[in-house]
């Protein structure tokens, strides 16, 4: 901690100098740094505080059972058993912690997209998509990312058949993006009246939010795009807004579609579209290079892309499974409530310092 410490002054006296700006890559560079490490002086500060109030507390509970002796077990246990969750959210934090060493993409501290369709199954698949929106907002919520919704068309009986969401927070991107790809779902249909087992498919992509600089560098010329502007829609495809506002564009050369209606205004739109396109190229070139990587290495290689990377069994039998990295969890509802933690660490362990 006092290495860290120094280094935070010596950068700070830096900021302070004459001139800091006048080299304004090497500054956002210094800038950067700083915010990271203060960001890890604060969190270790702040751990090793509430570290240090749960041992007074089990102090405490050990000198207090000392003098009551057997008078009240239930309240004791239940003390006991507060400081036993606070020690499994501290090996969360631990966790979490460790895993941002293994986040050293180019964009992996940054903030995130996330675009889920619904694929085969029907209404099935558009309600399947929709708990996959529900699961990744409250993974998101857990995290105390921000949370909004770009983007989001709703099928007619249920659910949605995509959406977008933007989740705002540092490493956001990193811890989510090898999420992407194909989520199966097997359950018994509520939308069956015979009650039989049903499989479903949606489609998740995860995307960078680019800043503002790294946007200006993609560059993507006029005559490679087609630009579509629609009424933004509601429930089963309906128009709910009289005017145009909403923005489809198409990349010509890479066949990729972006499109979003979240704002009031279409130029608006058209600009965070264009944000989209250029994190989809970014991300497509990224995805190829580590695929180029691992080729060279030896080692199998199967597209993010379309590829089915986890089921969800919710009959016969109740469980989570990852074809990539065999984790598995037998709690589906927790998962479905957003416990992604141990499919994400894993994902990130076998691919993350690839």
């Amino acid at each position: 901690m006092p290495k860290l410490k120094n280094k935070i002054e010596q950068l700070e006296g830096k900021t302070i100098q004459p001139g800091f700006w006048d080299d304004r890559k090497t500054a956002e560079t210094i800038v950067e740094e700083l915010s990271a490490l203060k960001e890890t002086v604060s969190f270790w500060e702040e751990f090793q505080k509430n570290l240090e109030k749960e041992r007074e507390k089990l102090h405490f509970i050990s000198e207090w059972e000392k003098e009551i002796g057997n008078e009240e077990p239930e309240k004791v246990g239940q003390m006991i058993e507060d400081i036993n969750n606070r020690s499994r959210q501290f090996e969360k934090e631990l966790n979490a912690k460790e895993i941002e060493t293994f986040l050293n993409g180019p964009h992996d501290s940054f903030s995130a997209t996330l675009q889920i369709s619904s694929g085969a199954g029907g209404t099935d698949a558009a309600d399947w998509a929709y708990m996959l929106l529900r699961m990744y907002m409250h993974f998101a919520q857990g995290k105390n990312w921000k949370v909004k919704l770009l983007h989001e068309h709703k099928a007619e009986e249920a659910g949605i058949k995509n959406a977008i969401i933007e989740i705002s927070g540092k490493y956001a991107y990193g811890f989510l993006r090898f999420e992407s790809g194909v989520h199966r779902l097997v359950r018994i249909s509520p939308f069956d009246a015979a009650k039989r087992r049903h499989t479903s498919f949606a489609m998740v992509e995860v995307l960078p939010v680019l800043t503002e600089d790294l946007s200006k560098k993609i560059v993507i010329r006029e005559e490679d795009i087609e630009v579509d502007t629609f009424r933004s829609s509601g429930p089963g495809g309906q128009n709910v807004n009289r005017r145009e506002t909403a923005v489809r564009i198409t990349h010509k050369p890479s066949k990729i579609v972006v499109e979003c209606q979240a704002e009031r205004l279409q130029g608006d739109n058209k600009r965070r579209a264009l944000e989209l396109l250029a994190a989809k190229l970014v991300a497509r070139d990224e995805e190829v290079k580590r695929e180029e990587m691992l080729r060279l290495r030896g080692e199998k290689v199967s597209t993010s892309w379309g590829n089915q990377i986890r089921s969800y069994v919710l009959h016969p039998y109740q469980m989570v499974k990852d074809h990539r990295t065999g984790a598995e969890e037998h709690n589906i509802n927790a998962v479905l409530n957003g416990d992604l933690d141990i499919f994400i660490e894993a994902e990130i362990n076998q691919f993350g310092g690839k």
